[in-house]
């Protein structure tokens, strides 16, 4: 029910979270002793890896807040391979672009989406955070400022909107944040997830831009100490790429490793389920179950019997299974391309191109030419943003 003074309604407007309920005026910005990773124009490492100076006026411009607007911290997943990046650029689609028109369509004006984390084109999201500014005004009565939207009411419409788009990304949680929550500065540390695919076999379509695919073996046990040495408090300038902004290369990386999981298309049958059901039922991967192309003699060449594949162990139509790795980085900010560059030695590494000697040469050189080539952005995930919403 509107009020019919709209002045009455602006005084009485109750924003989510009673404590909001006076703001006091927002503090000047601070950026953070160990800035967000951000680059120009987009990237793909995400914390906004790369130089946090990019788009800093208009990250600044969060400040001008309207005091009779509710601040909503937003998370959201998307798939990264129809995005041009998260951050909204001239005739491209972007993450914050297509939040942008959704919520303009479900509010009636327009708002602007300030990100967490950056992410270039091909880079997915599990759950990148962003924050807006919604102001309620009475459609029956223009002038008039009502009580903001719950939370739930944000996410089903922003969620409508979003799936008339192109359904390739979805607003997970909506929270009332106070005014002055900024959801990239307020970041306390980012996760990232990076798939790749071992074996000779192509990819499947249904992987073909969610993963790395490596066409050889890779030693998890060779990438797991070359993780241990990146791991700690250093100059990461060997893992910063050309246009980073960010006014230092230290970096603390909190986690790095590297474990073998499930592939992402896997449907055991019930003999492989039998081998891998452990007492309680839950299944245990184990590589024995991984069949060979084909028959191989002593010496590993093929044998040229006339058995059909099946009885060579592989039934016609199946596809052999790779094997699939994911390294995990963790912390409060990386540089430009830091993941990917990490990962694409850990690669190296894996298929003995590289040995752990190397990455610590690698990191002792502090330039970005000393090592291998990154990653491509099609197995990177962008998987938690953590913050302190009790403070």
């Amino acid at each position: 029910m509107s009020a019919s003074n709209p002045t009455a309604a602006a005084s009485t407007k109750r924003p989510c979270d009673p404590s909001l309920a006076e703001p006091t005026p927002p503090a000047k910005l601070q950026r953070s002793s160990e800035p967000s990773d951000s680059a120009p124009a987009g990237n793909p490492d995400g914390a906004t890896d790369g130089g946090e100076a990019a788009g800093a006026e208009s990250e600044a411009m969060a400040g001008a807040r309207n005091p009779r607007a509710q601040r909503y911290l937003v998370a959201v997943e998307y798939i990264g391979t129809r995005f041009s990046g998260s951050q909204q650029q001239p005739n491209q689609r972007t993450v914050v672009g297509v939040l942008e028109e959704a919520f303009h369509k479900f509010i009636g004006q327009p708002v602007s989406i300030f990100c967490s984390s950056r992410t270039d084109a091909g880079v997915h999201a599990l759950s990148n955070v962003c924050h807006v500014d919604v102001e309620r005004i009475s459609k029956r009565k223009p002038g008039e400022v009502l009580t903001p939207h719950e939370p739930g009411v944000v996410k089903r419409a922003v969620n409508h909107f979003l799936q008339k788009n192109e359904g390739d990304i979805m607003v997970t949680d909506v929270r009332c944040v106070a005014p002055d929550f900024h959801a990239r500065y307020k970041a306390l540390e980012r996760t990232y997830h990076y798939r790749l695919l071992s074996g000779p076999e192509s990819t499947s379509v249904f992987e073909k831009n969610s993963a790395w695919h490596i066409s050889e073996d890779l030693d998890i046990q060779a990438m797991k100490k070359a993780c241990s040495i990146l791991v700690g408090h250093h100059d990461f300038s060997s893992f910063r790429a050309a246009g980073c902004q960010a006014n230092s290369p230290m970096r603390t990386l909190d986690e790095l490793n590297v474990t073998e999981v499930f592939p992402f298309m896997f449907f055991p049958s019930s003999i492989e389920r039998s081998e891998m059901e452990s007492s309680d039922g839950s299944l245990v991967y184990s590589r024995t179950l991984a069949l060979e192309p084909c028959g191989k003699e002593s010496d590993g060449s093929c044998t040229s019997s006339g058995k059909s594949e099946s009885e060579n162990g592989k039934e016609f139509g199946t596809r052999l299974r790779h094997r699939c790795f994911v390294v995990t980085a963790r912390a409060r900010s990386f540089l430009y391309h830091q993941v990917r560059l990490m990962v694409g030695l850990l690669k190296s590494v894996g298929t003995g191109n590289l040995t752990t000697a190397d990455v610590e040469r690698i990191l002792n050189a502090k330039n970005v030419t000393a090592a291998p080539p990154m990653a491509p952005s099609c197995g990177l995930y962008l998987a938690n943003v953590k913050y302190d919403l009790n403070a």
